[in-house]
């Protein structure tokens, strides 16, 4: 990074919840410290039961326990700082931790839209393609999802930290933001050449969430029809009911960064921005663990072996 940056700007100012009451904050900080732990703990008992339960040794769960470390990493980079912030009067971030964050956040938050679609191509494959799905799906050909997921993630944060961090941020230095957020971050640059990188980092940004998301709408379309041909109602209630769950987190996911990024940005005030954006990135993770659990029979299951195996046997 140039040294330019660092003789401007030593650090940023998180002005994201100084349009908050002050009597507000401590019951905000002890409801997302709440969503936070039930997360790290849900994701934890996903990713236990699959370890221990022999039975769900199958590449569907294999991705599901990939998606958990995807969201649990993302989680603790973004929401620590949050709460810290929430109790703090001095909310300010160094410029290297802001470059840190936003690329675990990038990072973290792509190889979970990646692990979606992939979730999807196997259960597209497992519904409308079952003969060939142990060859689809080998050992191999999950390790190699998994592995270019984390890949296109890493080099999506990667490649955005870099761009935003070379530029010139001049004047001021307070992020209307809770963190360090791509577009906050960019209408502090200043210099020539600034419009043409927040249209080329926009355009990196969209153009892969549109690409997940367009991959899992037709992986459904293919799934609908599959399913419609069953001629029993129970095969088809059976079938549908293995990708509900995903089918479920996707919606979730990409129905709240619709609200958040598609909004009219002229009929929020910071006080609105800041608490949708505030639900979007603790609220969802918090929905996930709990979709998949109840939502699938099979994991549920197995979470309550686990539960009662590893902590109420030892309690005794």
């Amino acid at each position: 990074m140039p040294g330019q940056n660092y003789s401007t700007i030593s650090e940023f100012i998180l002005f994201g919840f100084s349009a908050f009451p002050h009597r507000m904050l401590p019951a905000l900080f002890l409801l997302y410290l709440l969503m936070y732990l039930f997360t790290l703990l849900g994701n934890l008992f996903i990713m236990a039961a699959i370890w221990t339960e022999h039975r769900l040794h199958t590449p569907m769960y294999l991705f599901l326990c990939a998606l958990s470390i995807s969201e649990i990493l993302f989680t603790v980079v973004i929401t620590p700082c949050m709460l810290s912030d929430l109790l703090s009067t001095h909310r300010s971030i160094t410029f290297i931790a802001c470059a840190n964050q936003l690329f675990f956040s990038f990072t973290f938050g792509y190889t979970h839209s990646f692990l979606l679609v992939v979730m999807g191509y196997d259960r597209y494959v497992a519904i409308c393609r079952p003969l060939h799905y142990h060859v689809l799906m080998s050992i191999q050909g999950c390790a190699r999802l998994v592995a270019w997921s984390w890949a296109g993630g890493s080099l999506i944060g990667t490649t955005l930290t870099i761009v935003i961090f070379h530029l010139t941020f001049c004047d001021s230095n307070v992020i209307h933001h809770f963190l360090c957020h791509v577009f906050s971050l960019l209408k502090l640059a200043c210099g020539e050449g600034t419009a043409f990188v927040t249209i080329a980092v926009i355009l990196v940004c969209v153009t892969p969430l549109i690409g997940c998301l367009v991959f899992i709408v037709l992986s459904y379309i293919f799934i609908v029809a599959a399913i419609l041909r069953i001629p029993s109602t129970e095969g088809r209630h059976k079938t549908f009911s293995t990708c509900a769950s995903h089918l479920t987190v996707v919606i979730v996911h990409y129905g709240f960064a619709s609200l958040i990024y598609l909004k009219s940005r002229g009929l929020h005030s910071l006080y609105t921005d800041t608490l949708m954006s505030t639900t979007y990135m603790v609220f969802t993770p918090f929905l996930s663990p709990i979709i998949f659990s109840l939502r699938n029979k099979e994991l549920k299951s197995a979470i309550n072996k686990s539960f009662y195996r590893n902590i109420c046997q030892k309690s005794f």
